[in-house]
């Protein structure tokens, strides 16, 4: 029998879970708190102290104030713990048992659940404890299955499942479902971006940021009224992590798009966020305005994607992650080292080893890439800057841009069908409805219902082809003017940059050296980003190009 000593604390402890809110009013903290306090007094527990968890499951004990009862009941301060229900105590039965049977008696502490009789001093209700502790688990494994069923027929509707707001935006006063752009935080992100592209890695950007004296998530959060998980880091307001960074750079959603299913937990029992493999996420496009263009957005995965370490010397390659083996495809390794001078710095294949290895050196240095690079550059500038027309045709033709296709035509096409297929929808229902009321004979019923649905997938798939098509012209028009917009820029530059150099090019292919009027020398096929090659057209092919632009106007 357990003994309660007088002077020890009565723990009153509460629980609630988002799930368990959908309950109702019963489950209140506010209403848990009135029945304890009530049984208190009605019984005679005089040394009461409230312990709240709010908006926590019951399939864990990793609870806050949970965790601080505890440690005191370890320390001798606590002799009861009352709880309403057994379920606010807990879901887990295997846990729960082993507080309730073996911890609270080795440790003399009573306990007592309200609703079902159970009080470990006077040994009721305590045969049915691991009953009713098997039925709150299974409670929470079915609470946990409808929670993902609608999570799944909200996302299957086009919704957006996730409740955490990107840094970068914030919830409309008019439709809380909706995200705005934040435009001072948003600010911060695009610097990241426009950081990345000048090759910068996220540990050097966090030191940036901090340096500028740029306020953490965190602290933007706080200062701003919002709610923040994290805490304030201890070296400041102005510290960022590089998990930080990261995880801004990695956000697809800054790209206008809602990302479902990035991340599930391991079960209910395990809150452990674990990501999914990215074939199983849902990305719903146009969902809210975009802080970062699909471009620079696939561009910078790009180059997190190809990023080396820096050699021994400290030292990297402007064209880091860019340079392929025209015969073999493989990366292009720099090579430095503290015994060679920079201009001596030079990339070779990584599938040749001294001879050895499945394809030849493919040598270029450093010093001669960069002025051909360059050259290349100022040289396309130029002739863009002088025969932007001329380009834009070039441009259209590679790319099959007809005026017969074109965005308005293409979104036409995409309403019409979507009015058709609704149409369809109601003309099913009603020759349902008539066969059902023998209006229609069976046979004349299952011809109709075959014409129509026929027609029906017909539609939903050229217009699922229509819209695919469509986000891919668009996508091609901010690619375009991203490209022209850094190009424009560039014919008097002096040297590249980073910023240039992964703005404007996806891409080199190094050719093999080879003999010209006795000098070695490398080709290199440069694909810019949008436009791919650029071939850039002598004065007899300028010639003709210009005559089939005027012929075109003129028709």
């Amino acid at each position: 029998m357990i003994k309660q000593a007088e002077n020890k604390i009565t723990a009153l402890y509460c629980r609630l879970s988002q799930d368990d809110g959908r309950e109702g009013e019963s489950n209140s903290i506010s209403n848990q708190k009135e029945i304890l306090a009530q049984y208190a007094r009605a019984n005679g527990f005089h040394n009461t102290m409230f312990f709240v968890d709010d908006g926590i499951s019951g399939t864990t004990f990793d609870r806050p104030d949970f965790q601080r009862m505890q440690r005191m009941i370890e320390n001798g301060e606590i002799g009861v713990v009352i709880v309403k229900d057994l379920s606010r105590f807990g879901r887990n039965y295997l846990d729960v048992g082993e507080y309730l049977e073996i911890k609270y008696p080795t440790l003399g502490v009573r306990f007592i659940a309200i609703q079902e009789n159970v009080d470990t001093l006077k040994n009721t209700g305590t045969e049915m404890m691991p009953f009713n502790n098997i039925f709150n688990e299974w409670y929470a494994a079915q609470t946990s299955k409808k929670i993902r069923a609608v999570w799944k027929s909200k996302a299957d509707k086009g919704e957006r499942i996730a409740a955490a707001i990107p840094y970068g935006y914030i919830k409309s006063q008019d439709d809380p479902k909706q995200w705005i752009i934040d435009e001072e935080s948003a600010k911060v992100v695009r610097y990241i971006f426009e950081l990345t592209l000048e090759g910068l890695g996220p540990m050097k950007i966090a030191r940036r940021l901090e340096d500028e004296q740029i306020l953490s998530p965190t602290a933007y959060y706080l200062e701003n009224g919002r709610k923040s998980s994290n805490d304030i880091s201890a070296r400041g307001k102005c510290a960022w992590s590089t998990t930080s960074v990261r995880h801004i750079l990695e956000n697809r959603q800054y790209t206008g798009c809602t990302v479902n299913f990035k991340t599930s937990l391991v079960s209910y029992k395990v809150h452990k966020t674990v990501y999914n493999p990215e074939e199983e996420w849902q990305i719903i496009p146009n969902t809210q305005e975009a802080i970062i263009d699909e471009d620079t957005f696939n561009r910078v995965q790009e180059l997190r994607d190809s990023r080396r370490r820096n050699t021994a010397t400290g030292r990297e390659s402007l064209f880091s992650g860019l340079l392929y083996c025209a015969d073999c495809k493989s990366k292009l390794y720099f090579c430095a080292a503290k015994s060679i001078k920079p201009e001596q710095e030079f990339h070779r294949c990584s599938a040749y080893k001294e001879n050895r290895g499945s394809c030849s050196i493919h040598f270029i240095r450093e010093v001669v890439l960069r002025e051909a690079i360059l050259e290349l550059v100022k040289r396309v500038a130029l002739f863009i800057q002088q025969y932007e027309a001329v380009f834009l045709y070039m441009y259209a033709k590679k790319h099959n841009i007809t005026k017969e296709v074109n965005s308005r035509n293409m979104k036409a096409t995409i309403e019409r069908n979507k009015r058709r297929i609704k149409e369809l929808d109601k003309l099913i229902e009603r020759i349902y409805e008539d066969n059902v009321l023998g209006k229609i004979p069976d046979a004349r019923f299952s011809k109709m219902m075959a014409s129509y649905e026929a027609e029906q997938n017909q539609l939903v798939t050229e217009t699922a082809k229509a819209e695919e098509s469509l986000k891919t012209m668009e996508q091609d028009k901010v690619d375009l003017r991203a490209f022209l917009e850094t190009i424009r820029q560039c014919t008097d530059i002096k040297e590249l940059t980073p910023a240039i150099v992964n703005r404007l090019i996806r891409r080199i292919e190094v050719h093999n050296s080879e003999k010209v009027d006795g000098r070695k020398q490398v080709r290199l096929d440069v694909y810019f980003t949008a436009v791919g090659l650029i071939d850039i057209p002598g004065e007899k092919e300028l010639i003709e190009m210009m005559r089939e632009i005027q012929s075109a106007k003129s028709a």
